[in-house]
């Protein structure tokens, strides 16, 4: 018997009535041969973590831009973070694991560089607007692997472009990480601002500290159990209405005091102006941004505005600024 049918067999044995089975995928766009020993789900999260624009992540910015000290998280940390509680809820709420991470580990893949301020700007100059959760689909149906994409499962997909606050993935498993994913931010962002004196824990309001806890470790396991509590045996993933709420408000306040912080944004506005003016650059000279993406223009019939989204949104925040700096730049003058 091959492994992977007893992986299938043991997922309907021990998971939940509401779980997605592998062997009940609705499958992928292009049609392929089963893996001997892995799961649908299994393949899609390898192709993720060994694609390219995985990597990337790496230097790419969660909060703060390119700072200074090896404890801050990255939009890497994040996804990983992200991974890690999703899986943990998962686990607890018997749903299929690899579908959780698979979701996790790839919903941030079209992620520009400088974080949500790079998306912002791609937003505002093209026509037909820019969300990180679109073109996170894209690079994995169209981008990745030279134009071929990774052909993932569909549950995956569903999951990656539906983690927005607004949006309702299909699969439980794909609301675990919209959760995890707000809660994963909300965590790690405030503990990157005490680390950095921005925020301390008495700025939070009392109440909210009484509720969900004293510190960020406290308010993490709050969370957690509070999604299992209220979601074990159900049809949806939820939180209890008094822990959602102040969920819901612990992300305002950071909203108020963080993410428009100028202490933690005081460099936000020439990312976006940089990330503008690289947009305009390569509007206007597409040829400029290498051959598979100009290709894709004189021969795949996309605009230029979306191709030029696509190349931008790929860069890391170093690259970004090496490009700017080669383009917009003067260079000293030598003979030699």
């Amino acid at each position: 018997m091959l492994i992977r049918t007893e992986l299938e067999q043991n997922e309907r044995q021990t998971l939940s009535r509401y779980a997605a089975c592998s062997a009940d995928s609705a499958g992928r766009e292009v049609p392929e041969e089963e893996c001997d020993i892995r799961t649908c789900y299994m393949r899609d999260r390898d192709r993720i973590v060994h694609s390219k624009s995985f990597r990337r992540l790496k230097d790419k910015t969660q909060v703060f831009l390119s700072p200074q000290g090896d404890h801050y998280r990255t939009r890497m940390m994040h996804t990983l973070e992200v991974s890690q509680t999703a899986r943990t809820a998962a686990k607890c709420l018997r749903l299929n694991e690899d579908l959780v991470e698979a979701i996790a580990l790839g919903h941030d893949l079209g992620h520009t560089p400088f974080g949500h301020a790079g998306e912002r700007a791609l937003d505002e100059v093209c026509p037909s607007g820019f969300h990180h959760y679109e073109q996170s689909v894209r690079v994995a149906q169209k981008l990745e692997k030279n134009g071929k994409g990774l052909n993932l499962t569909r549950e995956v997909l569903d999951g990656m472009l539906n983690h927005g606050t607004s949006r309702c993935p299909a699969t439980l498993e794909g609301q675990v990480v919209r959760l995890c994913d707000k809660i994963s931010y909300i965590h790690h962002d405030m503990d990157d601002a005490e680390r950095a004196g921005i925020l301390k824990e008495s700025d939070l309001p009392p109440h909210l500290r009484d509720l969900l806890g004293r510190s960020t470790r406290e308010r993490l396991n709050t969370f957690i159990h509070d999604i299992v509590a209220s979601s074990i045996g159900m049809p949806e993933i939820r939180m209890s209405p008094e822990v959602g709420e102040g969920m819901m408000e612990l992300r305002r306040f950071l909203f108020d005091n963080l993410y428009s912080n100028p202490s933690a944004k005081s460099e936000e506005a020439k990312a976006v102006s940089m990330v503008k003016q690289l947009y305009s650059y390569y509007v206007g000279r597409p040829e400029t941004m290498g051959k598979e993406y100009y290709r894709m223009i004189a021969e795949g019939g996309e605009t230029v505005e979306r191709v030029v989204c696509d190349y931008i949104s790929g860069m890391t925040d170093q690259y970004s600024k090496s490009k700017f700096g080669d383009i917009f730049i003067p260079k000293s003058w030598s003979k030699y």
